[in-house]
Parts: C-alpha cells; structure tokens; sequence
C-alpha cells in the first residue's frame, strides 16, 4: 500500500447485516497495513426491500457505539478508530435521518445509493426487461430526489454504484453519455456542502477503476469540489485499504492534493 494515504474511511464489520468481520479482526488488518486510522461505517438502510436472502439492514447504534468504545478502551495497536454510519438514502427518509443525527454523534456520515425506487441493483429484478441506460438513469435521477429531499451527510458515498451490477459493468458507461444527469448532482454536492468518497471496491468488482468513475471525480474538481475521501469498502480484513496505491493515482490525476477525515462530523485535510 502507498503511504501517501493513511485512513480508510469506508468499512464494516459484523454489525453490517453483509458483513460476518469482526470488530477487531478489521482494526487489526489496518495496523498491519500500516494505516493511521479507520472510521467505521457500519449500514443502515431503513425501508430496504425484502430481499431474496432476507438481509435485514437494520443498525443497533448503541450496541455498535458502545462496542467501538470497549474495543477503543482495550487498544488498538495505535491505531485510530472513529465511529460513522452509511446512511442508506430514499427520498422518503429525510426526516428520519434528520431526527436520527440530531440524537447520536458519529464522526463521520456516507450518503449512499443502494436503492433505485424500491429495489436493489444487486439483484436481477431492477434490470429484468429492461434496457440497461434506462436503469442507469433512473438510478442517477434518483440520487438528485435523495439530494433534494435530504444533505445531511458528509459525503456521497460510491455515486455510481450501480455499474457494479450491471448486465456489462462500466462497458457502456461514460460521463459524456449520462451528463445530464451527472452534472446536476455534482453541482447540487458542491451547493450543499456534501463531498464526495473515492471508493476503492470498483477495482474489485471489475470495473478498472473506482466508484465513482475517473471521469467523474475529475468533473468534480473542475467544478471546484475539494472534499473526498478514501474508502475500500471492506467487509472482510482482507479487503481493508485495498488498491489504495491506485486510488492515489487517480486522485493526482484528477488534481486532487489532499485526501479528507471527518472527525466530529468536521473535515480535516491530509496532503496525498
């Protein structure tokens, strides 16, 4: 792993319905990696469609908040360990999640896309029938009903995951063929103060690069965007800051300088 990036801030443990890590076992892997600190970002996704496997995404914040505590109190190897949630967004949830951060104080809240209008891109139902384009659209217009309707987050997290699901991934996908939609959501990010996050798992699922697209991150800066973070998106310790070198890459490319860590829900900027 590149030493220009020392946080990963995109991660779950056991108390993420996908993910069977625990705790210790995640914190551990980011100290042999030779970070300086994680945040946790453990899911929550109210209303989230039955699914075929029945994951429930529900979130157990204070039996997650407290067991950050106990494991913080018993040592972490030097190791810094923050507490933050990924918000799993729908147009009809902003007063929830208004209410919910105005009671629990995370260092650090991801906005995410998991559901297109009622379903699940990782699933073959939102794609059967259908052209792909059309899903995609609906996808990104969605994000704009999510912005509008809720920005009381730090970051949007993996803006275009949906390509990881797709019938032919990234294949046909570009910022030039979906900038109608693209370009309004940066623009409202930048108006509301929301960052966005450079998640590594796009290299993992066969996408030759991040979530969201080069293309997008750099439009971001163009626009005048500073705020991003880094996130592997790890379930599992093996995954935690993967491709974190590449991401690097990329972030230099794009013209980015700094990298950011929210701490008490404040940016701080770290020189790549």
């Amino acid at each position: 792993m590149n030493e220009g990036i020392r946080w990963d801030c995109h991660m779950h443990s056991s108390f993420s319905a996908d993910s069977d890590a625990p705790m210790e076992e995640m914190i551990s892997a980011a100290g042999r990696r030779g970070l300086k600190g994680i945040c946790l970002t453990e899911h929550l996704d109210p209303d989230f469609p039955k699914t075929p496997d029945g994951i429930d995404f529900s979130l157990d914040i204070p039996a997650y908040m407290e067991h950050v505590r106990s494991t913080v109190n018993a040592g972490t190897a030097g190791i810094t360990v923050l507490t933050g949630l990924e918000a799993g967004l729908q147009p009809h949830l902003g007063a929830y999640y208004t209410r919910l951060l105005s009671e629990y104080s995370f260092d650090f809240v991801i906005g995410s896309s998991h559901i297109v209008h009622g379903k699940d891109p990782y699933y073959p139902e939102l794609w059967e029938g259908r052209d792909e384009e059309d899903c995609w659209r609906e996808y990104f217009s969605s994000i704009i009903e999510n912005l509008n309707a809720f920005s009381g987050f730090d970051v949007y997290g993996h803006l275009d995951y949906i390509v990881r699901y797709g019938p032919s991934k990234n294949r046909n996908y570009s910022y030039s063929a979906y900038s109608d939609y693209l370009e309004p959501i940066l623009h409202l990010l930048i108006e509301k103060g929301v960052g966005l996050e450079i998640n590594t798992a796009g290299f993992h699922y066969g996408l030759g690069e991040p979530n969201p697209s080069t293309e997008i991150l750099r439009r971001y800066r163009e626009l005048g965007g500073e705020i991003i973070t880094v996130g592997s998106d790890a379930h599992s310790p093996d995954r935690v800051a993967a491709d974190f070198d590449r991401a690097e890459t990329v972030l230099r490319q794009c013209g980015y300088r700094y990298y950011t860590v929210f701490r008490e829900r404040r940016p701080c900027f770290y020189a790549l």
